[in-house]
């Protein structure tokens, strides 16, 4: 279909909890990326039945469940490539000598996006508990035929705003 957008919901640094101010903003995505800091194979499982899933470990995820898996990913979707890593500290490709077109991290617990060098880098913050003044958020990346496009979802301002 011409002009048709694809979009993945994007979250990171979950530590355990996946609030359903999340399961609801991701529950019309085609696909899930989660950037690591699951803290707990239930969420694996809960993201999994919302969508497919890539998701990628942590420093903070641990045991068997998460040996399992890597600790960066490189996708494609709709022709663009989207390596996954936790920390971008750690990250070992160089994304636009190698045709990457988007860089999902997570690590800072800061939602944030740039284009760096023509690379759209997306960090869409923890979803997990509150931390370090940090916002809840989740993030949506929107592939179409003009490129990339990222959006943060913060789940606090949507969750206060439906309750009103």
């Amino acid at each position: 279909m011409v002009g048709a957008v694809t979009t993945l919901g994007v979250i990171s640094d979950t530590h355990g909890l996946l609030r359903p101010e999340a399961r609801a903003a991701l529950a019309s995505v085609d696909r899930i990326i989660h950037a690591g800091d699951l803290d707990d194979r239930l969420v694996l499982q809960w993201l999994g039945t919302l969508a497919p899933l890539t998701a990628v470990r942590g420093n903070c995820d641990r045991g068997a469940w998460a040996r399992a898996l890597r600790d960066h990913e490189t996708i494609v979707v709709e022709g663009f490539a989207i390596h996954v890593i936790h920390d971008l500290q750690s990250i070992r490709v160089d994304p636009r000598a190698d045709g990457i077109a988007v860089v999902v991290h997570g690590h800072t617990h800061r939602p944030k996006q740039e284009v760096r060098d023509g690379v759209l880098y997306f960090n869409p913050g923890s979803a997990g508990a509150q931390r370090h003044g940090a916002p809840v958020s989740i993030g949506k990346l929107h592939l179409g035929p003009s490129g990339p496009r990222a959006e943060i979802i913060d789940l606090e301002a949507r969750f206060t705003a439906r309750d009103r």
